[in-house]
């Protein structure tokens, strides 16, 4: 176990470098620089910005500079706002995209799961009908849509949550429903498709020559091997939503990280982009690992070696 997590912690970090470095260059590589769009700026001033914050020195300097900060978690001054880090900036909007993002990832296990349990378990009858075209209006309608067409109905046109900003518990419910829509249909076909692939095995058929009780039956034999395609799936989106939607928080005025990421882009905000960038990164390998970890517990027929895979 030990020696395994090691190797995995050993790959992402080979891989975290990896982003690092392409993403710093990429970033050089874009025409014009943080301070372009500052107009009637004079050329000192320019000279003066770009040999406070190093842009004067060599490129490969700069790269080695920007990774001995990384190695401290230093992840650098913002260009658009004075004396504001990239590790405040992200530690100010955390909170706020943790919490909405947290929220959304409960509503899609807690309905999208149940959701595809239901429609498996009455197969080709009404709740199963009505269960997928549920999931397939959610998959194909884009998240920015639902939250477009809540925030009109909902907010503006019935008063009965607030347009923007979280003052109150009332202000979650939109941005969760617009962020957890696409994922809770997905995952209840997800669900459906593999408890049905699950229900057909022998060893289900010979469970129930056993005599065991149907729920006995669903609970240890069923749902714990149907949910593996699952679990690999919730690891990403675990990643995606508590690191915030960028649409949904920018359409929410909600100042999560997300929001901050839209904004560093028209800012042109650099080490904003590649901080933010970072941070994602890192947030989603630690999540593939948890969900190797977890293959592990559901089906212990699953060696370590084998997980990543």
């Amino acid at each position: 176990m030990y020696s395994y997590i090691l190797r995995r912690l050993g790959m992402m970090a080979v891989t975290l470098f990896a982003i690092i470095t392409l993403t710093f260059f990429l970033m050089h590589a874009v025409p014009g620089g943080p301070f372009v769009s500052e107009r009637m700026l004079a050329p000192e001033i320019s000279a003066a910005l770009n040999a406070k914050y190093g842009l004067d020195l060599p490129i490969w300097q700069q790269y080695f500079n920007y990774l001995a900060r990384i190695l401290s978690f230093d992840l650098g001054p913002s260009f658009k706002y004075p004396g504001v880090s990239i590790n405040s900036m992200i530690a100010a909007g955390l909170p706020v995209t943790l919490q909405t993002g947290l929220l959304a990832v409960i509503c899609v296990v807690a309905v999208g799961v149940p959701l595809g349990i239901t429609a498996a378990l009455n197969r080709n009858r009404w709740p199963d009908t009505l269960v997928m075209a549920i999931a397939t209006l959610g998959v194909a309608i884009p998240s920015y849509v639902i939250a477009t067409v809540a925030l009109y109905v909902f907010a503006l046109r019935l008063g009965w949550v607030p347009t923007f900003g979280l003052d109150d518990w009332r202000g979650y419910i939109l941005p969760v429903i617009a962020l957890s829509g696409f994922w809770i249909s997905f995952v209840s076909r997800l669900t459906r498709s593999s408890l049905l692939e699950t229900l057909e095995q022998d060893y289900m058929t010979t469970a129930r020559a056993k005599g065991l009780k149907p729920g006995q039956i669903l609970i240890k034999h069923g749902l714990r091997n149907s949910l593996l395609p699952v679990v690999t799936v919730l690891g990403p989106v675990v990643a995606n939503l508590v690191t915030g939607s960028f649409v949904i928080e920018q359409i929410f005025a909600l100042p999560g990280i997300g929001r901050q990421f839209v904004l560093s882009i028209t800012n042109r905000d650099y080490t904003a982009i590649m901080g933010i960038t970072i941070f994602y990164a890192a947030i989603l390998m630690v999540m593939i690992l948890i969900v190797d970890l977890l293959y592990v517990w559901l089906d212990p027929r699953i060696k370590l070696s084998k997980a990543a895979a």
